[in-house]
């Protein structure tokens, strides 16, 4: 695959392919959820674990919003879709078991993953009816 024309400040050349420039953040489908990572974070140690991991993804995330894996628009829970008015979904897979769920916004100036949702791994299953 050859790469694209460079287009200025917009993009930047790495080895030979384009970087995206755009400003990379992190946020969470709403109140609630956010309030549900705070408390995580200061529960206890399984919760703080659960929270460190998720913190990591978020580092992980604001670094390459697609560092997920893409779940196909047939297995989106309708929920989703009502509630967060999703155009596409992802997945990242968290140590013990555990799974964060979150979609990506942006244009031209910022990707903005937001976090839907963790859990761990049968329940994860049964959302996505696997």
């Amino acid at each position: 695959m050859e790469p694209r024309e460079d287009r200025g400040d917009e993009e930047k050349r790495i080895g030979g392919f384009l970087k995206d420039s755009r400003t990379k953040r992190v946020g969470f489908g709403d109140e609630s959820i956010y309030k549900a990572f705070l408390e995580l974070q200061s529960g206890k140690f399984e919760e703080k674990k659960l929270a460190s991991f998720i913190q990591n993804a978020i580092d992980e995330l604001k670094e390459d919003p697609f560092v997920g894996v893409a779940i196909p628009q047939k297995l989106w829970p309708f929920e989703y879709v009502r509630r967060f008015a999703i155009t596409n979904l992802r997945k990242c897979n968290l140590p013990r078991g555990w799974r964060l769920v979150y979609t990506i916004r942006g244009n031209e100036i910022e990707i903005i993953s937001v976090i839907l949702e963790w859990f761990p791994h049968k329940q994860y299953e049964r959302r996505f009816k696997y």
